[in-house]
């Protein structure tokens, strides 16, 4: 059972040091925060084997610089990642089509959207959507009706859809 009050003394007495050693290290006092507040709480995980250990503030230093490395090394990929293939390309604006169609499925039933997403955005058929989901085909084959009759109503009375939701309402009742 580890005991809090030892670990917490532990804490007390090693934290202003330990915490010293990092900055020395970074330089960054955010990072000197996440690094040493990650080690005390593997110290805290480990505290019973670690209460016996000759030198448990050893212990904690060890890991903080290893956690401080290893995000060294995460940071500086990142930077030779960015060097080698640059700025990424800017993303266009999304159509107000697309966000018009992504809030109103965000209004149907959830397992009318899954069918409607895999059915139709990721192309799966029909009966493939009924082996993801788990359903009957002509479950499934409901759930798209009922979701895109629904989805042509929301689109409608929101007035941000930019195409012909008349069309859509038919394309609802003529896919299935």
């Amino acid at each position: 059972m580890r005991d809090s009050d030892e670990f917490d003394d532990f804490y007390a007495e090693s934290v202003l040091r330990v915490s010293g050693y990092v900055y020395a290290l970074s330089g960054d006092r955010a990072e000197t925060e996440d690094v040493v507040q990650e080690a005390y709480a593997r110290a805290w995980q480990h505290w019973d084997k670690l209460s016996s250990h000759g030198d448990p503030e050893a212990w904690v230093r060890t890991v903080a610089y290893r956690i401080r490395v290893s995000q060294w090394r995460r940071v500086t990929a990142r930077f030779r990642a960015h060097q080698r293939h640059g700025v990424a390309p800017d993303v266009p604006e999304l159509s107000v089509d697309y966000v018009a169609i992504i809030a109103a499925l965000r209004e149907i039933a959830p397992s009318q959207r899954r069918a409607i997403v895999l059915h139709h955005l990721l192309g799966l058929s029909v009966e493939e959507v009924a082996q993801e989901t788990g359903v009957a085909p002509g479950t499934v084959k409901a759930h798209l009706s009922r979701g895109r009759a629904r989805l042509a109503t929301l689109l409608a009375e929101s007035g941000a859809y930019q195409g012909n939701s008349q069309a859509l309402a038919r394309e609802a009742t003529s896919h299935v």
